[in-house]
């Protein structure tokens, strides 16, 4: 596991002057533990930017204006949703005897033999969550995939980690090779036209005929009934 060690103050000003001390190019935060009293801080945003973009999971060595040291880990940084820059941070306080919960990264090692065969490797789990001792933290949890093969997959209870919970489902899949996404082309029949590049048939419009045949059929019916001759009366006898 490995060390950094940072320097802090703590903040005697609360509340509302943690906008204030933003504009400073501080950033306010906490550090809490079990059994320890919470002490909020502050640190600069260069002194603060290793913690949270490493890629391993360091124990930080907190050093305070005050002369306290302390052990501790990062546990949460809260990130402006406009400008994405940090705007306050949780460190929490490690005991050596007590086991606590963290989330340690997982990078892959080596060139899978499926991906090699034209196959696409899916890294499914970037980070797993562990429960153990301070001394017994990864850096990381490397997976080597170099033996994988196209359709082949690597769970979390294939994993080997000494000293060490692993508290997610045994049966989730960490990484694994797909066979790559073949588009099938539709077949060409030789001779045949494109249905895009096929002419379109002029529409035949046969609506007007249709009224016109219906209007001289009338025009005939009613000269016919008044050409005719009115029907003969029955003599009384």
């Amino acid at each position: 596991m490995s060390e950094i060690t940072i320097t802090a103050e703590v903040r005697k000003d609360l509340g509302k002057k943690a906008k204030k001390l933003l504009r400073t190019g501080m950033i306010p935060g906490i550090y809490y533990g079990h059994g320890q009293k919470n002490i909020p801080i502050a640190m600069g945003e260069l002194t603060l930017q290793p913690l949270y973009r490493s890629s391993a999971t360091n124990i930080i060595n907190l050093k305070l204006d005050d002369g306290s040291m302390h052990a501790c880990i990062l546990r949460d940084v809260q990130f402006d949703p406009v400008t994405d820059k940090p705007i306050h941070f949780d460190l929490f306080g490690l005991s050596e005897n007590e086991e606590l919960t963290i989330e340690v990264p997982i990078s892959v090692v080596g060139t899978a033999k499926g991906v090699k065969d034209g196959g696409i490797l899916q890294h499914i789990i970037h980070r797993l969550r562990v429960s153990c001792l301070p001394k017994n933290i990864p850096d990381r949890i490397e997976v080597n995939v170099e033996s994988l093969e196209v359709n082949k997959s690597i769970h979390v209870r294939e994993l080997n980690i000494p000293n060490v919970k692993v508290l997610e489902n045994e049966n989730s899949t960490v990484v694994a090779v797909v066979p790559p996404t073949v588009l099938k082309e539709a077949e060409v029949v030789p001779g045949a036209v494109p249905a895009e590049a096929a002419p379109a048939e002029p529409e035949v419009i046969t609506k007007g005929k249709k009224v016109e045949e219906g209007a001289e059929e009338a025009v005939k019916e009613s000269a016919g009934t008044k050409g005719a001759a009115p029907p003969e009366k029955k003599s009384s006898a």
